[in-house]
């Protein structure tokens, strides 16, 4: 009786994923190419899977098997991809990407966070050269791309423009949801670093690119600074299309590691940073909650520069500004 309980709990598990719109037993119906009759016997747990289905419905629902014994362990099941060391991987991984932001986008009640060690990617699609400088740093220094082993980098190279579809639906995709993001000043280091060291070891073709992609950051903070004070996301490109909510943290005592977190109406989502650009997700309950809670006592411990709180929002991106400023200024002046 209690296996039966239990298989009948593997199916309200598999509900949760499912956007509000999807019934559970057409999905079933169809993953098992069975009657509806038979899918609602197994949902309620008088015909018990066997082992072929329960494997199907794992695979198709990304959950563990232990979710149907209803195991307590310390192992906590993640799934994600990895670089495959391909000419299309990082086609692949934006396409990834936007397959996550509409999974979010399904659902009725959602909501992202993200704990920023490096500026979360979208904010540097809205400018497409500086977005081209990330993905081009991405291809080249973090995936090996072998077509980029010499290659030097030039805002007027036309390579963005195989990904500017795709980046544009990711763009429109999360400019649809509700978004806390818990900053810290070392926000915009990373990109900053990787423009200055390619600059350095002469990656950049000239010092103006250098200097065109600084003032790229100044716009995004900018931008940055606009949707913290309207509380909502802003394209550039179209302003007059509101975006979702927008909540912006600082936090002073710690550098975030770029953990994303999704709630999406009562499923929650972990989704931990790793290899730089990639991310390995997990649905566990038990871990989701403890990372909310955590989450949670950082707000808390956090001050909200978002909607409120003028003074400290234009310190703050003034400090942003004087970190580019600073790379700017520190150039050396080219002869002529």
């Amino acid at each position: 009786m209690s296996f039966n309980k239990n298989q009948a709990a593997f199916f309200q598990t598999l509900k949760s994923s499912l956007p509000s719109y999807n019934s559970l037993v057409d999905e079933i119906a169809e993953i098992l190419e069975i009657s509806i009759d038979s899918a609602y016997r197994r949902i309620r747990g008088e015909k018990l899977l066997d082992f072929a289905e329960l494997e199907i419905l794992c695979n198709r629902f990304n959950v563990s098997v232990d979710t149907f014994f209803n195991l307590h362990s310390n192992s906590i099941l993640f799934q994600g991809n990895q670089n495959d060391y391909q000419e299309n991987s990082f086609m692949k991984w934006m396409e990834d990407v936007y397959a996550q932001l509409n999974l979010v986008n399904s659902f009725s009640k959602k909501h992202i966070y993200w704990l920023v060690k490096d500026m979360p990617p979208f904010h540097h699609y809205y400018h497409k050269e500086l977005a081209a400088f990330k993905f081009f740093f991405w291809r080249k220094s973090i995936l090996f791309t072998d077509s980029l082993k010499d290659t030097k980098y030039s805002i007027k190279d036309n390579s963005y423009d195989q990904f500017a579809e795709i980046t544009q639906k990711i763009l429109k995709a999360y400019h649809k949801i509700p978004t806390t993001e818990i900053w810290n000043i070392e926000g915009v280091n990373i990109t900053l670093r990787q423009i200055e060291l390619y600059h350095e070891m002469g990656i950049m073709t000239s010092t103006e690119d250098t200097i065109f992609l600084y003032n790229c950051m100044l716009e995004v903070i900018d931008n940055l600074e606009k949707m913290a004070e309207k509380g909502k996301k802003i394209l550039p490109s179209h302003p007059e299309v509101e975006g979702a909510d927008y909540t912006f943290f600082v936090n002073e005592f710690i550098i975030g590691d770029n953990t994303f977190f999704a709630t999406m109406d009562e499923k929650k989502v972990t989704y931990l940073n790793h290899s730089v650009i990639y991310f390995h997700g997990t649905s566990d309950p038990s871990f989701n909650d403890a990372m909310f809670r955590n989450l949670e006592n950082l707000i808390k411990k956090s001050t909200q520069i978002s909607l409120v709180g003028e003074k400290e929002r234009k310190q703050f991106f003034n400090k942003l500004r004087k970190k580019v400023v600073e790379r700017i200024n520190a150039l050396p002046v080219e002869e002529e």
